[in-house]
């Protein structure tokens, strides 16, 4: 496998980053790992004439717990997220999660922001995030703007990224002490084919599933059946998942797809963990 030729730039700052990526539009892609871009490079599937390396933003690398909510530079590693001590005592899931993503050659060099801007479906951080209600921080010819992770994925492989924009960071608003966030998947090859993401406390309840469907997918039907049992009646929420996710699938092997995700949902209420006081 080789790569067509292509002019690398190292801007050292956002604006700089913006203006190579307008200047030469579709013929010009940022990357900070890598790990996907390149392979699809080395493939053939992508030939950008430009490749812009963000190494060297320091904005993009920001990694900090403050104000009741996490703050991760898009150019943040996998590998810095799961060997973050706050970050496990309050959101341990996260933790868990970051340390199954792919292999350590890929948590080393691959960014949390490049996961989600690639948008592959069958990844793990997009459905966690969702139901932790992230936002992301977007940058662009025309400025700054924020939104909702659930609104910047649009599809598979698809987001709102607008021409010349770039994703700065992540924004997770922690969970009040003790509430509980579990997720769980069952994964092929290292990529999951069915998770589930449940966030419970006595505020509110958040059910998705991940891999199914193009872009992580709400069971709102399954989170009311948690938060009026206070998390107890699991069953009726599997059961909810399931007929939630007929409803959506029809394709075939749609029932052993439902049946996938409401046993992902089971065991995601079990693993959930505490959030806890530093």
């Amino acid at each position: 496998m080789s790569m067509s030729p292509f002019e690398l730039h190292r801007p050292d700052d956002l604006l700089s980053a913006v203006r190579l990526l307008e200047k030469y539009g579709d013929d010009a892609v940022l990357h900070m790992g890598g790990t996907e871009l390149l392979l699809l490079m080395k493939l053939g599937f992508a030939q950008p004439g430009h490749l812009i390396d963000g190494k060297r933003i320091a904005d993009l690398k920001r990694l900090e717990v403050a104000d009741d909510r996490l703050t991760i530079g898009a150019g943040v590693t996998h590998r810095r997220i799961e060997r973050h001590r706050d970050i496990a005592h309050m959101m341990p899931a996260l933790v868990s999660l970051e340390k199954a993503v792919a292999n350590i050659r890929v948590r080393n060099a691959g960014t949390l922001g490049g996961n989600l801007c690639f948008a592959e479906p069958h990844s793990d951080p997009a459905t966690l995030l969702a139901a932790l209600d992230a936002t992301v921080d977007l940058v662009g010819p025309q400025g700054g703007r924020t939104l909702p992770l659930r609104e910047f994925l649009i599809g598979a492989f698809a987001t709102a990224l607008a021409p010349a924009e770039i994703m700065t960071r992540i924004t997770v608003p922690l969970p009040r002490v003790g509430a509980r966030v579990g997720y769980h998947r069952l994964a092929l090859k290292e990529r999951p084919t069915v998770a589930a993401a449940v966030v419970l406390d006595d505020r509110r309840c958040e059910v998705w599933i991940g891999a199914l469907t193009a872009k992580p997918l709400p069971v709102p039907e399954a989170a009311a059946v948690l938060a009026s049992s206070a998390g107890r009646d699991v069953t009726a929420a599997a059961e909810a998942t399931r007929a939630a996710v007929l409803a959506v699938d029809a394709g075939e092997g749609d029932d052993y797809r439902a049946q996938l995700a409401s046993v992902m949902v089971r065991r995601a209420v079990a693993d959930a963990q505490p959030r806890l006081a530093l």
